[in-house]
Parts: C-alpha cells; sequence; structure tokens
C-alpha cells in the first residue's frame, strides 16, 4: 500500500519540488513563533543571538529585528568582525563567547577602532590578555573590551557537573581577573558571562528515559540554586572593582531560570529558533521544528527498505543515538543500528518506506541547530507554502569559521 503523503511533507516537496535535494529549508513561520516565545520566556530581559547554532546572517537580521532581542554572541572572532564590520553589520554589538588565540583576527581587531568599540573578548585568563598584548601593545592600539567568562558547573568535592570552561569559578577569582584587567592599559571590562550549560544544554524530559529525566531535574534544582547565590556573589565581587556593563547567562534550555536571577541582565539563545531535536526532550516549551533538510532516494535495497544519498551529518558532542539526524517525513522510518547516518548514503527501514521510489525525498531533523549550516549554501525559506530567494549560509558566503 502506498504511504499517504502528510500535509507537511506535501507542502515542502510542493514548495521545493523543482529543487534538487540535498537541500535545506528554513521555515520562517516556525522561526518567527519560536523567536517570540524566547522572548516571552526570557521575561523582559533582552536576548543575545547565539550565531553558532544560526550560522546564516539573513537569519540573524531577522531576529535581531524582532523586539527582545539584542546583540549577538558569536563564537569566533573572525565572525565577529564579519558581523560587527563593513557597510551593513549584522549587530554592532557581538560577543565573542568563547577565548581567542587567532592572531590574524586580532591584528584585525586591534586596527580598527570601529570593530574595537563594537566587539567583546571573553577572557577567563591573563594569559589571554598577554596574547592580546603581544599582537599590538596598549600604545598602538585602541582599548580592547574584555568579557569575564565564569565557569558556572555545578562542583562537589570531586564531582564535576557541567562543561569544562573557565578556570575562574568562585567570586574571589573573577575579582582577581577583574583587578588584572583594569589594572593593565589597552583594556576595558565590558562585561560577565556565565553559561550553564549542565541546564541550557541538558534536555530535562528525554523522551522514553523516565528515570534519566527524574536525575538530570534534580540535579539542575540543585545547580540553579547554587548558581544563583555565588554568581551574585561573583557579580557584587566584580563590581566592587569595575562595573561590567552587561552580565549574561543562560540558553535556549534554561532561559527562564537564569532569566530569575536578579544578578543577570541579559539572556543567550540559538538552538531554540531553529529547534533542532537535541530540544525536544524539555519539559518546560516545546520548539517549533523550523529547519529541515531533504535528501533524495537512490535505491530500494529490500522490502521495507530505502536508502538515500549521503545524510552523515553528525552532531558534536559525545557519541550517541541522539546525536544522528533524525528521519521524520515520510513517517515512520527510521535509521538502521548496524549503518546509522552514512558518509554517502544511509539505509532506512520502516512503514515510511511504503511508497517510496527512486527520485524522492526523505526530509530529517538535525540534531543541533547551526551545525546543519555546515553542509549546506543556502536555506530555502518557506512562508505559509511560499518559498522566498534563497538565504546563503556562512557556507554559501565563503565563510568557515572552524
Amino acid at each position: 500500500m502506498s504511504a499517504v503523503p502528510s500535509p507537511a511533507r506535501a507542502r515542502l516537496d510542493r514548495a521545493t519540488a523543482d529543487l534538487d535535494p540535498p537541500l535545506a529549508v528554513l521555515d520562517l513561520d516556525a522561526l518567527d513563533a519560536n523567536a517570540d516565545d524566547l522572548v516571552r520566556r526570557a521575561g523582559g530581559l533582552p536576548v543575545r543571538v547565539a550565531s553558532k547554532s544560526v550560522r546564516c546572517r539573513a537569519a540573524l537580521r531577522r531576529v535581531l529585528a524582532r523586539p527582545g532581542f539584542a546583540g549577538v554572541l558569536a563564537y569566533a572572532l573572525a565572525e565577529a568582525l564579519w558581523l560587527a564590520t563593513g557597510p551593513d553589520p549584522v549587530s554592532e554589538d557581538v560577543v565573542v563567547g568563547y577565548p581567542t588565540a587567532d592572531r590574524a583576527a586580532l591584528r584585525r581587531l586591534v586596527a580598527d577602532g570601529t570593530a574595537a568599540a563594537r566587539v567583546t573578548l571573553v577572557v577567563d585568563s591573563t594569559d589571554q590578555l598577554d596574547l592580546v598584548d603581544s599582537v599590538a601593545p596598549p600604545s598602538r592600539r585602541p582599548p580592547v573590551r574584555v568579557c569575564l567568562d565564569v565557569d558556572a558547573s555545578l562542583r562537589a568535592g570531586p564531582v564535576h557537573v557541567g562543561v569544562r570552561r573557565s578556570p575562574v569559578h568562585t567570586p574571589a577569582e573573577a575579582a582577581a581577573l577583574a583587578r588584572a584587567v583594569t589594572g593593565r592599559p589597552g583594556f576595558v571590562l565590558a562585561g560577565v558571562l556565565a553559561y550553564e550549560a549542565q541546564v541550557a544544554g541538558v534536555p530535562d524530559d528525554p523522551p522514553g528515559r523516565r528515570a534519566r529525566g527524574l536525575a538530570v531535574r534534580g540535579l539542575q534544582a540543585v545547580s540553579v540554586r547554587e548558581l544563583a547565590g555565588r554568581r551574585a556573589a561573583v557579580v557584587a565581587a566584580v563590581t566592587a572593582v569595575a562595573r561590567p556593563g552587561f552580565v549574561n547567562g543562560g540558553g535556549t534550555g534554561s532561559l527562564e531560570r537564569t532569566a530569575a536571577d536578579a544578578a543577570v541582565t541579559e539572556v543567550a539563545a540559538g538552538s531554540g529558533l531553529f529547534g533542532p531535536t537535541l530540544f525536544d526532550g524539555y519539559r518546560a516549551f516545546t520548539p517549533r521544528p523550523a529547519a529541515l533538510f531533504a535528501l533524495p532516494v537512490t535505491r530500494l535495497p529490500g522490502p521495507g527498505l530505502a536508502t538515500v544519498a549521503g545524510g552523515g551529518w553528525i552532531a558534536s558532542g559525545p557519541p550517541g543515538a541522539e546525536r544522528l539526524p533524525r528521519p521524520v517525513l515520510p513517517a515512520g522510518l527510521r535509521l538502521l543500528g548496524t549503518e546509522a547516518a552514512g558518509e554517502v548514503q544511509t539505509p532506512l527501514r520502516g512503514r515510511g518506506t511504503a511508497g517510496l521510489r527512486v527520485g524522492d525525498r526523505v526530509w530529517f531533523r538535525h540534531a543541533k541547530a547551526g551545525e546543519l549550516c555546515e553542509h549546506v549554501d543556502v536555506l530555502h525559506p518557506l512562508a505559509g507554502d511560499v518559498r522566498g530567494e534563497p538565504l546563503p549560509t556562512y557556507r554559501g558566503e565563503g565563510r568557515a569559521f572552524g
């Protein structure tokens, strides 16, 4: 029996019928709805857009034009310079969320007073200040704006819950780094950043894993309480040295809880705009899938099987099935455990193979948000049933930032 196309699949197939996959679409209605939900969850705090989860300048512009969004949290200095300068910058307020060792980009930053005023570097050590000075001494450059990166993980003895980021964990350590920044010519202390990845990036209600969900919720509750007190103490200690212009925290998975922290002045989010599969397992919100990609069926190796070209678009992070792309349309498809998503082909099985023919397309969702754009040159925007002009991704504009 042939599979009956769902309305969603029919809409996607019809809107892209003249295109050959692989291709990716961006559902603008879903994107806008997700953006509205992020603003609602931020509770009045401005949302800084995490560009690594978008990687498309047109999409960044669309989101930043909406009320409630302000500034970009970039992932590389070269990217930040590209977004913040030129005749039509995406934003004049870009914070680089990770320390940089890109000397060429640092030379560009200190050679351009406009760039230096618009871009803020994150630091967690005086070593990073030394690197800037080695590129250009203070007497030969404009002041460089820096933001202190404070570790937001939960520590209990030898137990570490969260990602390995900054060595700065305590209020005393933050104050010491703040004094080092303000005590050196050529630097301005602009802000404080503390990203609670163990809350923002870990689903608290993973489908089919009730016990894990309970454990995650328990740890997150403890972490939120601990961090609220410590972050307030960190900000107070830093403010005693120099008043930071902003205190950034959170991510898509923790907006409500981070926004409730009185020490925080802005939150960051990006993945919630596209709604990838890793964000399906949260109790507080349900993003709409806004970004999908299609691969063509190239062979039918047997009953109940269909093979698509490519498919190995696997997300970064700890290896596991949750990092694999998920076939979603037609419904009733799954990856083979023995092959998963392959470099040049991906076999699928299940009731969704009924009626598929060579040349048909299968629609997937990526596990993470921005990494999808590393595989395509453009996103094809859809508004209702209308496809707009292609939106170049970073890759499509010839940009790669590692």
